[in-house]
C-alpha cells in the first residue's frame, strides 16, 4: 500500500519521499499480538524536500518547528488493530499536519468599536442587574 498521500487538490506527496517504518502495538490484543506488527511509523523529509515552493516549505518548517527532528516530520497511528488501517491513519494523519502547516495564515483582524447604543444597552443592563442584587441585601438600617 506504500501509495501517494493526497494532502490537497494540489499537493500530493510521492511514495518516494515517504519512509514506513512497522513495530507492534503496545496494549491488549488476542493471540496475534506478539505476532503482528500493526504500529505504523510515517516519515517524510519536509525540509529536504523539493515538493514544495520554497516560502511554504519555510512556513511548515516555522510552523512544525517542534514537531520536526532534523527537517523530518513523523507521525504514528497503533490505534487500530490491523496495520493496513493503520497505515491509512497514519496517512491521514499526516496529510491533515502539512495541510495545516501550509495553510495560508489568517486575515489579520480589523479593530472595531462598539457602537454607542452597544455600549448604552450593557450600562442600562448593568445598572439593572445592580439594583436587583441590591433589593435582596437585607436592610440593616
Amino acid at each position: 500500500m506504500a501509495d501517494d498521500v493526497q494532502v490537497s487538490e494540489r499537493l500530493t506527496i510521492p511514495a518516494a519521499e515517504l519512509a514506513w517504518r512497522f513495530s507492534r502495538s503496545s496494549g491488549p490484543g488476542g493471540q496475534g499480538v506478539n505476532t503482528t506488527d500493526s504500529r505504523v511509523e510515517l516519515s517524510w523529509d519536509l525540509a529536504g524536500s523539493e515538493l514544495l515552493p520554497a516560502a511554504l516549505r519555510e512556513r511548515a518548517v516555522e510552523r512544525l518547528g517542534a514537531r520536526l527532528v532534523n527537517g523530518v516530520l513523523t507521525v504514528t497511528a497503533s490505534e487500530h488493530r490491523s496495520q493496513l488501517r493503520n497505515r491509512e491513519a497514519a496517512a491521514a494523519r499526516l496529510a491533515g499536519i502539512v495541510a495545516g502547516a501550509i495553510a495560508a495564515p489568517p486575515r489579520a483582524r480589523r479593530a472595531t468599536r462598539p457602537s454607542r447604543g452597544a455600549v448604552e444597552r450593557r450600562i442600562a443592563d448593568k445598572k439593572r442587574r445592580s439594583q436587583t442584587k441590591r433589593n435582596r441585601r437585607a436592610d440593616s438600617d
